[in-house]
C-alpha cells in the first residue's frame, strides 16, 4: 500500500494529537481527580437519629464560636429534615449535614453552598447569608425515583 507524503503527515499529526489527548486525560484523572470524603467526623448512619446533634435537627443560635448559627440537617429518602430553615440576614451560618440512606446532594440554589452528603460521614460548610430572600435547597445527586421531589427552603429574613 502506497501512501502519499501528505497522507503520512496527516496520519502522524492525528496520531500525535490522539496521544496528547490521552496523556492529558490520564494525568488529570490521576492527579486532579475527585477524592473520597476527607471528613474526620464519621458516624454510624443507621443510628443517625440517636447521635447528637442530629437527634435535634434545625437552626440553633450559638455563642462563642466563629459563626452565629448552626443548621443541623438530615437527608433521607427524598426529604430533608427540617423542611424549612430561617436565619437572619448577615449572619454566619455553619451547615452540618449527613444522610441516613444513600448519597444525597445539598445545594442552596443561587449561592455557593454545595455539599455532598454520604452515609457515615458528616459534611460541614460555613457561609455568610447576606441577601434577603427565599432560596430553594435541592438534592443535586441522583438518589432514586423521588429525587426530583427532594427539596427544602432556606429563608433569609431581616
Amino acid at each position: 500500500m502506497h501512501l502519499h507524503k501528505y497522507e503520512k503527515w496527516w496520519l502522524a499529526f492525528g496520531t500525535s494529537i490522539l496521544v496528547v489527548f490521552l496523556v492529558v486525560v490520564g494525568v488529570t484523572a490521576v492527579h486532579g481527580s475527585t477524592h473520597p470524603n476527607q471528613s474526620k467526623w464519621t458516624i454510624n448512619y443507621e443510628e443517625v437519629d440517636t447521635i447528637a446533634p442530629f437527634d435535634n435537627p434545625g437552626v440553633h443560635k450559638v455563642e462563642g464560636k466563629d459563626w452565629d448559627y448552626e443548621v443541623v440537617l438530615v437527608a433521607s429518602a427524598f426529604n430533608y429534615n427540617p423542611m424549612e430553615i430561617e436565619v437572619p440576614v448577615g449572619s454566619k451560618v455553619k451547615f452540618i449535614a449527613t444522610t441516613k440512606d444513600v448519597i444525597h446532594g445539598f445545594q442552596v440554589a443561587g449561592t455557593n453552598i454545595n455539599m455532598m452528603l454520604e452515609p457515615g460521614y458528616v459534611s460541614q460548610y460555613v457561609a455568610t447569608v447576606d441577601k434577603v430572600g427565599e432560596y430553594t435547597i435541592v438534592c443535586n445527586e441522583y438518589c432514586g425515583i423521588g429525587h426530583a421531589m427532594m427539596y427544602s427552603t432556606l429563608k433569609v429574613v431581616e
